[in-house]
């Protein structure tokens, strides 16, 4: 397969409406530069849409446990919708606490998942990639300790900021391949003439 087919294949239609995709990478590099502007307000408004999402999942779940009557596991499947009615109330109406017990459950993860990466770098070591897998391992931890150091003052702040890098690098990925589409398109009409 030639380099235009798999071009064609990639960017299918989207080689006629790049320019809407690379609009939305612009609003979305644009929420995500003011995401890093107002992390601690960013980190609320995160945190209460989770609380809402709990609420949702809540109603769900109570809604499933009392249309299967004769189930076994009916009864957990309440107890499960109460722990996501307190989580969500807890959330929505505090969610700076909310925030900081996030914060401390995300740093955790990151340092258990950084030397989990170091065992498996270090299991690699020689192989083509291993410094990479060791390398992020090594900046999860570090991640991690920073996020515990700095607890529960970074509970304020860090939801927000991880939020707000991940949108402003898929607004910036989006970006790109728009343009990539656009110059692919761009070529095929020069060659097309």
């Amino acid at each position: 397969m030639n380099s235009a087919n798999i071009n064609d294949e990639v960017f299918g239609e989207l080689k006629k409406n790049w320019a809407w995709m690379l609009s939305l990478g612009i609003v979305m590099v644009i929420l995500g530069v003011i995401g890093l502007g107002m992390t601690v307000l960013f980190n609320e408004i995160v945190v209460m849409y989770f609380g809402f999402l709990l609420l949702f999942g809540s109603g769900v779940q109570l809604m499933q446990a009392f249309r299967a009557e004769a189930w076994k596991g009916r009864v957990w499947h309440v107890l499960i919708a109460l722990v996501y009615i307190v989580g969500g109330i807890i959330a929505v109406t505090e969610p700076v606490i909310a925030g900081m017990t996030l914060a401390l459950l995300i740093a955790w993860t990151l340092i258990v998942i950084g030397v989990l990466r170091l065992f498996m770098a270090l299991q690699m070591r020689g192989a083509a990639g291993w410094l990479w897998t060791l390398l992020g391992g090594v900046l999860s931890v570090v991640l991690g300790v920073m996020i515990i150091n700095e607890w529960p003052q970074s509970g304020l702040w860090v939801i927000g900021l991880f939020v707000a890098i991940e949108i402003l690098f898929a607004g910036w990925s989006q970006i790109m391949i728009a343009l990539a589409a656009k110059n692919y398109t761009a070529k095929d009409a020069a060659t097309a003439s």
